[in-house]
């Protein structure tokens, strides 16, 4: 049992670093992370009495 824990630790650890250095090599890569800038104008309806 102790193993199994051990082996799921090491694989999530694995999986830790690979991940942050997909982060930092993505852009590298032609990977890119940056949002869509898109500007959205909607008309707001206020019921004020």
């Amino acid at each position: 049992m102790g193993r199994l824990i051990k082996f799921l630790i090491y694989i999530v650890c694995l999986c830790f670093v690979g991940l942050v250095g997909y982060a930092y090599l993505g852009p590298i890569f032609g990977v890119d992370f940056s949002a869509p800038q898109d500007e959205i104008r909607e008309p707001v309806i206020l019921n004020v009495e």
